[in-house]
């Protein structure tokens, strides 16, 4: 019989080494904790290797090794694969925080099974991309689940960001953060339509952004996605395809409770058309090449 492994005190684990993964990475082992993870991109592991972070055989070994664990996926499909694989090593009292955006309903089937199992469930999705959490920006954590399990990561989530709001049963992170990226997305897709219409009329781009920054039309998103816009600089915070995903969570979300969103059902159009182009794999300021090419 197989010994189980006795978890390390102080320990976080971390599945999914991608761009978000690594940034969490960044922030846990400066903050002094034991961070053990993996990937099943070789490329991911090298780089969360140089971070600090000990790599683990596999998903079931961060499993045994952690109480803590973070998932950090591209989508739900992931984290039930991921579920099933560590089944075997689930144990009552350990704390899932899942960070991947998908849909509601299937954040809350996956907390009630684990719940039979005595295993807490948080869905804790991010406000922010990946760059912003790295160095520390007050990006938002919006928080689904039971409240003694909130509690209880309270420490870890704030060692991510400072700024965590419990909003809900299961679920609602997952619903808030539908919330969020649609305002989020459609300020980025407006930033981009005015530097192009900018320079239809005989402005520069960074000119036009000047005068934005300094406008009433100023938003956030003109911080983070402007220079990337003028300089064309698409090395990704947060890739134009994952925001793809979330639209169309968005609109089904949205058809479920009859519900219209005409300007997001326009957005999907023009992201599925960046990702046509090519632009999937690039940071979302690459929207601007769509419109800049019409």
């Amino acid at each position: 019989m197989k010994r189980r492994a006795t978890p390390i005190p102080h320990c976080v684990g971390l599945v999914g080494l991608g761009l978000m993964g690594c940034a969490f990475a960044r922030r846990l082992v400066a903050a002094g904790w034991q961070v053990v993870g993996f990937d099943l991109s070789p490329a991911c592991r090298r780089r969360a290797k140089r971070l600090g972070v000990r790599i683990a055989r596999s998903n079931a070994a961060v499993f045994r090794a952690c109480d803590r664990v973070l998932l950090s996926l591209p989508t739900l499909r992931e984290t039930e694969l991921v579920l099933r694989e560590v089944a075997a090593v689930l144990r009552p009292g350990q704390l899932i925080l899942d960070t991947t955006t998908g849909e509601p309903e299937q954040a809350e089937a996956i907390h009630h099974r684990l719940a039979a199992r005595g295993v807490r469930y948080l869905d804790a999705t991010i406000s922010g991309n990946s760059e912003q959490v790295a160095t520390g920006d007050d990006v938002l954590m919006m928080v689904g689940g039971d409240a003694v399990a909130f509690a209880a990561a309270r420490r870890l989530l704030r060692v991510l960001t400072p700024q965590v709001r419990h909003v809900g049963p299961c679920g609602s992170g997952a619903r808030m953060k539908l919330v969020t990226n649609l305002v989020l997305g459609l300020n980025r897709a407006a930033l981009a339509e005015g530097l192009c219409f900018a320079e239809a009329l005989g402005f520069t781009r960074g000119a036009a952004l000047e005068v934005l920054l300094a406008s009433k039309a100023y938003s956030a998103i003109m911080d983070t996605k402007g220079e990337k816009m003028v300089k064309e600089d698409f090395t990704p915070q947060a890739r134009l395809s994952q925001h793809l995903k979330d639209v169309r969570l968005m609109l089904r979300a949205a058809a479920a409770q009859r519900f219209r969103l005409p300007l997001t059902v326009a957005h999907r159009k023009l992201l599925e058309a960046a990702e046509a182009a090519g632009l999937g794999a690039f940071d979302n300021s690459a929207v601007i090449k769509v419109l800049a090419s019409r």
